[in-house]
């Protein structure tokens, strides 16, 4: 065994699954999972910790995982996350656990992230489900959202012993978990329900199709209900354009709307209202929503081309979601901005105009600001445009809740030490807060909005 190295994790072949919705990684088995975890170093003075929103014990679930513990990997996993089975998938490790593990300093680190998932996997197929036990509180905290940061949220409180009831405005619970992530990275049945139920069995009741601010308000909440303490995890699904001519053309559509009819309405399948799966498709865009709308794309028979304004090096998106969309046949048009969307005698996109880009001085965030190249338009045929340039929240909860402070990307303000917003027993965190962000990142602030509500209702005593 060389310990510089990874344990080769088994994927579907590209050609294969580029026709499917399976699962692209097929994980660890026992044998795998027990080599790749006896490359962890257990350092004292764990940095992989630090690099993580949720701080899991990581070098203690890995000892676990060398030894054959599995049951006892996963309460140690289990004490500080909610969704170990979705973060081991989509969990950004490389940016965070993975890239401060000390045994990547000379070869490879540590699959952190494939670890978490053999683990949560295993008690799956085990039927190990996480504990409660705290002494069980009279009071009643309503959670907004069933995304990762309500669900973290939610599952904290029912440790703490709260009674917690989480409303979802749509008719599954998820969230962006179900509408935003497509089935090949995240299986709805195989993980993400799972990992509901098992939020369930700790006690906390869920409302579907429930949408706050039309069916009652915040406000109602409190002062009707008897909620003592409120977390708003509404996230941000309100979809940003550019603002370009043709953008109002059929079949433009947000990556947002195309995968929620996707992954929620399966509308590829038969359907009253059937998603267009066009023969040539553009999507706009370098994160990873735009490599799950174009990846989706693929898989529903078209030829997709990604256009991105900068580089390579500059791609938003994972590495290794970039890397398995050259696999599967994703066309990058990087160094490239859309300036038109060009339609038909009947208003149907039929192509997209764009000018080549070079990359000039660096921008407020750092990166190296793209700058037009004149005389450089070119045309790119096609019968249908996705725009993946990110989400902000919708104004529904704060325009219908009094006393309740938002900034001018229209985010509510929070009390970054407790979650609190500006109402008081209110909380928020996520994408509802931050604008669209990571899964961990909304998970770790449901953590510490949890561990504020705690603290604010045991100030006010009994």
């Amino acid at each position: 065994m060389d310990v510089l190295k990874k344990v080769p994790i088994r994927e579907q072949d590209p050609k294969v699954r580029a026709t499917n919705f399976e699962e692209v990684c097929l994980g660890y088995n026992k044998e795998e999972a027990m080599e790749e975890a006896s490359r962890c170093l257990n350092c004292k003075n764990a940095q992989c910790v630090k690099g993580c929103p949720v701080s899991i014990s990581i070098p203690d679930f890995i000892k676990e995982v060398k030894e054959g513990n599995f049951k006892e990997a996963y309460d140690v996993i289990s004490a500080s996350s909610s969704l170990p089975a979705v973060c081991g998938r989509v969990c950004p490790q490389e940016s965070q656990c993975e890239g401060k593990c000390i045994r990547g300093i000379k070869g490879e680190p540590v699959s952190i992230g494939k670890l978490e998932r053999f683990v949560a996997d295993w008690a799956f197929e085990n039927g190990v489900k996480p504990s409660v036990n705290a002494e069980k509180k009279n009071k009643k905290v309503a959670v907004i959202g069933s995304g990762p940061s309500g669900l973290s949220c939610a599952g904290d409180l029912a440790k703490m012993g709260y009674d917690v009831t989480v409303f979802e405005a749509l008719h599954e619970f998820g969230g962006v978990l179900v509408y935003g992530i497509p089935e090949f990275r995240l299986p709805k049945e195989k993980v993400v329900k799972k990992e509901i139920e098992n939020v369930k069995s700790l006690g906390v009741k869920f409302e579907k199709n429930t949408i706050i601010g039309k069916s009652f308000t915040i406000d109602e909440l409190i002062d009707k209900y008897g909620f003592e303490a409120v977390f708003i995890g509404s996230g941000a699904g309100l979809p940003k354009f550019m603002g370009i001519p043709g953008e109002n053309a059929n079949g433009v559509f947000s990556a947002n709307e195309y995968l929620t009819r996707s992954n929620l309405m399966k509308a590829f399948k038969e359907s009253d209202t059937p998603i267009m799966i066009g023969k040539k498709v553009v999507v706009v865009g370098g994160g990873n929503v735009a490599m799950d709308a174009a990846r989706t794309a693929l898989r529903l028979g078209s030829e997709v081309h990604i256009v991105y304004r900068r580089s390579e090096e500059e791609l938003p998106a994972r590495v290794e979601e970039v890397h398995h969309a050259k696999e599967e046949g994703i066309i990058f048009n990087l160094l490239t901005n859309p300036v038109e969307i060009l339609s038909d005698e009947n208003g149907w996109v039929c192509g997209i105009r764009c000018i080549r880009m070079e990359l000039g001085e660096p921008d407020e965030s750092g990166r190296r600001s793209p700058v037009e190249i004149k005389g450089s338009e070119f045309e790119i045929e096609c019968d249908a445009v996705i725009m993946s340039l990110g989400t902000s929240p919708n104004p529904l909860i704060s325009s219908t809740t009094k006393g309740l402070d938002i900034n001018k990307r229209k985010c509510i303000v929070i009390n970054e030490e407790s979650g609190m917003t500006s109402k008081d027993g209110v909380f928020a965190g996520g994408d509802a807060v931050t604008g669209a962000a990571t899964v961990i990142l909304a998970m770790g602030a449901g953590r510490n909005a949890a561990k504020g509500i705690d603290e604010y209702l045991s100030s006010k005593g009994n």
